[in-house]
């Protein structure tokens, strides 16, 4: 059935029901599909065209990771890295009120993890969170990756507390054994304005169990997309009869682009993405669909209009929108609830427990300064021969010097290098384990297969040198390993430390599995990284060039290749 013999049914149905073709009496506003009052429809409507003609603007925020004050942010300009304030939900919120206000046909929508990687959402579980973005008038949410961090339960409250409805396709209960029930959110969700019928498919991270703590998303089984992709596709073109269908996706830019090529994403106009903090200023122009994504951290937003005539749409535009404090205005409303949430908290957030004399981030694909300070602490404290840290990009930067210089490391902030403050855990690898992960891990991260690659980056470590080549065969990208200040021996065993990853055994670290005497030590990292800094304090955190790209620049900002996409 063609698009333009559903919407001639769907308006036939509308003049039969007597409100003649307003598209208001399909779903009005967000959130509900019921029939406007009659008075208001004779009043207001009228059933004329002119309705049906105008622009439809869709918002999207994604990975915002509860950084809900303006902070410094990473822009790679002229090959360089140069920093300027962005964000705060106060700013965005402006920046909303502004684009509604020019445009009341406006849906907003974020894509999800928004409710981990601050001091304020881990001392209150997520909750001081719900009543900022509920303030904020979201239309649409995602859960994302991190939504799990406070586990099963704990995310179906929060996204529960939501006003905004919720929808995802590929999320479903486990009872047990591996067998899946119910979904646990919708699976999609639709909205009309000017005569056009929008549906919204929602699919989040599929790698959850493995990317993150086993223990994080127990009790839910995750499918990949394509699973249910074309069912859904087919239910919102035929039956709901749509006019244009989004996927709101948190699946990282890579499996977002492998996606939007596969056949079972045909009728699929767009894919509004998350998870790996890409910035896609052009939409990605895939076989099937476009890609787009919007930034991290509240620094952006995406926006794109649908130019509408006659009930048709005629045309279409996409930017990215920087959230500029001085030229968004803090919202006073938002400004002060956020001041309520944070109260009971301000004094532990911003007390200084250390200083950097160089920026602080973490942007780069295979080394930054924030791991690095990551890294030399634990060295320091652990004494193992091999230190190991995640491949993470979340944590905005930290640059901006105080009266003497310095750039102030606030126990806040070590919040947001770990929102998670996990154990530390020692254990003993062979050099051929070591170097089989090696391998393991930067194909998660270069796969030439783009429905292969983690969201995550290079892993960071210390005690090693590795040289590689990030675009070369699958299993044979590791050049040379030194390992002590020696040739990486297969047969000889390693101390090595990381971070326990909730719900492994204890024959695995850091995703390398069947390792030797693990054991969990009685510190933490935010108290090891505190330690480090009273006794370094200022540190200069330059990376150590352990880990050597062959075939890329150093400043290598994203996986993702073979498309047209920078990251800047």
């Amino acid at each position: 059935m063609s698009i333009d013999r559903r919407k001639f049914l769907r308006n036939s149905l509308l003049a039969g029901l007597g409100v003649g073709l307003s598209p208001l009496a399909v779903s009005g506003e967000p959130g509900g599909n019921e029939l406007p009052d009659p008075d208001f429809i004779g009043t207001k409507l009228s059933g004329s065209l002119d309705t049906q003609n105008g622009t439809i603007t869709l918002l999207q925020t994604t990975d915002v990771h509860c950084q809900i004050h303006s902070h410094d942010e990473l822009f790679w300009e002229n090959n360089q890295a140069v920093f300027r304030k962005t964000a705060g939900y106060a700013h965005v919120a402006t920046l909303f009120d502004k684009v509604r206000k020019s445009n009341p046909n406006t849906f907003v929508i974020d894509t999800g993890d928004m409710f981990q990687g601050s001091e304020l959402s881990v001392k209150t579980t997520g909750k001081a969170i719900t009543p900022i973005l509920n303030a904020m008038g979201y239309d649409l949410y995602l859960p994302g990756n991190w939504e799990v961090v406070y586990y099963k339960k704990n995310m179906q409250t929060l996204l529960g507390g939501l006003d905004g409805p919720k929808v995802c396709a590929n999320m479903f209960h486990d009872v047990g054994e591996g067998k899946k029930a119910e979904l646990i959110f919708p699976p999609y969700f639709t909205w009309s304005k000017l005569g056009v019928k929008i549906g919204f498919l929602g699919y989040t991270d599929p790698l959850v169990p493995i990317r993150q703590s086993p223990n994080y998303s127990k009790g839910i089984i995750y499918t990949k997309p394509e699973e249910n992709l074309a069912y859904y596709v087919n239910v919102l073109r035929e039956q709901e009869q749509c006019d244009f269908v989004i996927i709101v996706a948190h699946l990282g830019l890579s499996q977002q682009i492998a996606l939007a090529n596969m056949p079972e994403c045909e009728g699929v106009n767009y894919i509004f993405g998350g998870d790996t903090h890409e910035r896609v200023r052009e939409p990605i122009v895939s076989k099937y669909a476009k890609v787009v994504e919007p930034g991290a951290f509240g620094s952006f937003v995406g926006r794109l209009d649908l130019e509408v005539k006659d009930g048709k749409i005629t045309g279409e535009r996409y930017e990215l929108m920087e959230v500029d404090p001085k030229k968004y205005k803090a919202k006073k409303e938002i400004s002060a609830l956020i001041d309520q949430m944070e109260a009971p908290f301000v004094a532990d957030i911003e007390r200084v427990v250390g200083y950097s004399t160089v920026p602080l981030y973490r942007y780069f694909v295979v080394e930054n300064t924030i791991d690095t300070l990551i890294l030399d602490a634990l060295s320091w404290k652990v004494g193992t021969e091999i230190v190991l840290s995640n491949g993470f990009r979340f944590c905005p930067p930290r640059s901006t010097p105080n009266a003497d210089g310095l750039i102030p490391i606030t126990e806040g902030f070590i919040f947001d290098m770990l929102p998670v403050d996990a154990t530390v855990r020692t254990a003993k690898v062979t050099g051929a384990q070591l170097l089989a992960w090696l391998e393991k891990e930067l194909n998660n991260v270069f796969a030439k297969d783009a429905s292969k690659r983690f969201g995550g980056w290079v892993v960071k470590f210390r005690g090693m040198e590795v040289e590689f080549n990030a675009f070369g065969e699958q299993g044979k990208r590791v050049q040379k390993v030194t390992a002590v200040g020696q040739p990486l021996d297969p047969a000889r065993t390693y101390t090595v430390s990381a971070c326990e990853r909730d719900g492994d055994p204890e024959t695995m670290l850091c995703r390398i599995s069947n390792v030797i005497e693990g054991k969990n030590m009685p510190y933490t990292l935010h108290p090891v990284l505190k330690e480090y800094l009273a006794e370094h304090s200022p540190v200069t955190p330059l990376p150590h060039g352990a880990a050597k790209v062959l075939d890329a620049p150093t400043t290598l900002l994203t996986q993702v290749s073979g498309v047209a996409y920078n990251f800047r």
